[in-house]
């Protein structure tokens, strides 16, 4: 697929036009002095995604408040951050490099809602106005103290766990298929229909696998902070939406380009996201 790929202009005197062109960009992979921009912004959307939470963990070290919910909050998205880097080779097959076109979207997703809002489990911010002056105030687990028990903080790890095993297994399933179509799958050769669609491993068990375990991921960020407040879980409802809504147009876009093939495949795999449920 060509790098510079871009959507036909029909009409730029056409406002709508002009703004979805803003909106979802026009480029698919657009470079810049030999730099993918999409991987530039991506990169430095988790780096400050990073930093945000070291310098809360720093404030709760500073104020004597480290607690064991902040301890397993910034485990988990250090651990997640890394290995993101680790395997960025992974992202080349996922739907915001394969689909996604740069435009205002993407840009802004990057840069501002990923460290700003990904980090909202540790960092809480309510605006008031006072006297004119808008306050910043609150920190979630600086200010919240929340006591998990034992087997509360075991269950948080074991779906952390669950979830990065079919996040990262998923796209690393089918990130070595497009590479080599025949590479075993859990050992056995791969279920290929017509010789396209991987329909073993993750891919025989949910058509979206790799959502599920991202949506896992985003819960594991959100249950150190107990259940007292809906804010926390911002995160991961914000997540399901975003790709429950991302799978739908990944389904219209798969049943136009593969017909017949995508439409066996469904009914090999009848489920989108949730084994049984969905």
């Amino acid at each position: 697929m060509n790098k510079q790929e871009h959507i036909p202009i029909f009409d730029l005197d056409n406002c709508a036009f002009i703004y979805f062109y803003r909106w979802y960009g026009i480029q698919l992979n657009p470079h810049f002095m030999g730099i993918d921009l999409k991987f530039f912004l991506v990169r430095a959307g988790m780096m400050g995604w990073l930093l945000i939470n070291l310098s809360i963990l720093a404030k709760s070290v500073q104020d004597g408040s480290l607690s064991q919910s902040m301890i397993l909050y910034q485990l988990f998205c250090v651990l997640y951050i890394l290995d993101y880097f680790v395997h960025e080779e992974y992202l080349t097959s996922t739907w915001d490099i394969i689909a996604e076109r740069l435009g205002f979207m993407l840009v802004f997703g990057d840069l501002v809602w990923i460290p700003f809002t990904f980090s909202i489990q540790a960092l809480m911010s309510s605006l008031y106005l006072r006297d004119h002056v808008v306050h910043i105030v609150g920190w979630w687990l600086l200010n919240n103290k929340v006591e998990l028990t034992t087997a509360a903080a075991i269950a948080n790890c074991f779906v952390f766990r669950i979830g990065y095993l079919v996040f990262r297994g998923a796209n690393k399933q089918k990130h070595i298929f497009k590479k080599n179509p025949k590479a075993l799958i859990w050992g056995k050769p791969p279920k290929v229909i017509e010789g396209k669609l991987l329909a073993s491993g993750y891919w025989g068990i949910a058509r979206h696998s790799n959502y599920l375990g991202d949506l896992l991921l985003a819960l594991s960020f959100s249950l150190p902070c107990g259940i007292s407040s809906p804010v926390p879980y911002f995160y991961p409802i914000y997540l399901f939406i975003l790709l429950v809504g991302r799978e739908r147009r990944d389904e219209a876009r798969c049943a136009e380009k593969y017909k017949e093939i995508w439409a066996e495949y469904c009914r090999l795999v009848p489920w989108r996201i949730f084994p049984y449920l969905y």
